[in-house]
């Protein structure tokens, strides 16, 4: 970090296409491209990052919208937070809908957009557990016109990454016509960074239910055991009802999986968790709960 003050940008290109988009950072290799901004110019301005030139995807109609597609919904990675927290949406994927509304203050939620949340990746992203657990997949732009799909979990873990001159372009996601919902504790009242959040969705076609840990970790943490231990519990022919002491065994399970116990010592002792993480583990619980309870009821 620097406290030198952040030279300009020498050149802003405007495409009005993703395929321009990607033509203009293929011209211009050095080139950063920007939508809402929310997360860059915090860069900026602190000196961490002075970009030789932009390229702003806002004028790009077509990643601004949804559209059907064969069960999935394609989203445009151009859609705002504000965009996705209405109603209309809210109908479409729910859980993303909650964490969109989570996401910040109006400023906030009307700049930043999908994409950059994505592109980002920063752990407290509101909307990346949620895509975890809806096993979104990423559909990146390339030179030329080329397309190809990514799972968004192999771009969070970097198993895959972006290479030069790529652009997320928009993220298929599954519509399960199914309950889902997105929780998040932060530190104070209202719209804050979240210090854990859960994203659960079920899937009734494949009697599963996925779940999503964010903000804990550098990317969204599953945990598949927990997930296939509940989905056994759940009567799924009878209104998916679930024994009530089934709820908080699963928050402990999915705590448990994302913050395990400190590795024995030498002599067999087990060390405590610091109080700090075991507050965390006890939100994370508590988060997973009561998510699975609204999801159920």
């Amino acid at each position: 970090m620097t406290t030198h003050a952040p030279q300009a940008a020498q050149a802003v290109t405007l495409p009005a296409s993703l395929d321009e988009a990607v033509a203009a950072l293929a011209a211009m290799p050095a080139a950063v491209p920007v939508a809402g901004g929310t997360d860059l110019m915090v860069t900026v301005n602190s000196g961490q990052l002075r970009p030789a030139a932009l390229v702003g995807l806002g004028r790009i109609s077509e990643i601004r919208g949804w559209q059907y597609q064969d069960g999935h919904a394609l989203l445009g990675a151009g859609l705002t937070h504000a965009r996705m927290g209405r109603p209309d949406f809210a109908a479409l994927i729910p859980a993303l809908a909650a964490s969109a509304r989570a996401a910040g203050p109006p400023q906030i939620r009307n700049a930043g957009t999908l994409g950059g949340n994505i592109a980002t990746a920063a752990p407290t992203g509101d909307a990346l557990p949620v895509l975890a657990a809806l096993e979104a997949t990423l559909i990146i732009a390339g030179p030329g016109g080329a397309r190809r799909e990514i799972p968004v979990s192999h771009l969070l873990a970097g198993v895959e990454m972006l290479r030069a001159g790529e652009l997320i372009g928009f993220v298929r996601v599954p519509l399960l016509h199914a309950p889902q919902v997105f929780l998040k504790a932060t530190g104070r009242t209202g719209p804050g960074r979240a210090l854990a959040s859960v994203a659960l969705v079920l899937d009734p076609a494949r009697r599963g239910v996925r779940c999503a840990v964010g903000a804990i970790a550098p990317m969204p943490l599953r945990p598949l055991d927990a997930e296939q231990w509940v989905a056994r519990l759940i009567d799924w022919d009878n209104n998916r009802t679930i024994v009530p002491e089934a709820l908080g065994a699963f928050g402990e399970y999915v705590a448990a999986a994302c913050i395990p116990d400190p590795v024995p010592a030498e002599d067999g002792s087990v060390p405590s968790l610091p109080p700090a993480v075991l507050h965390l583990r006890r939100t994370v619980a508590a988060l997973a709960r009561r998510a699975l309870g609204r999801a159920l009821s």
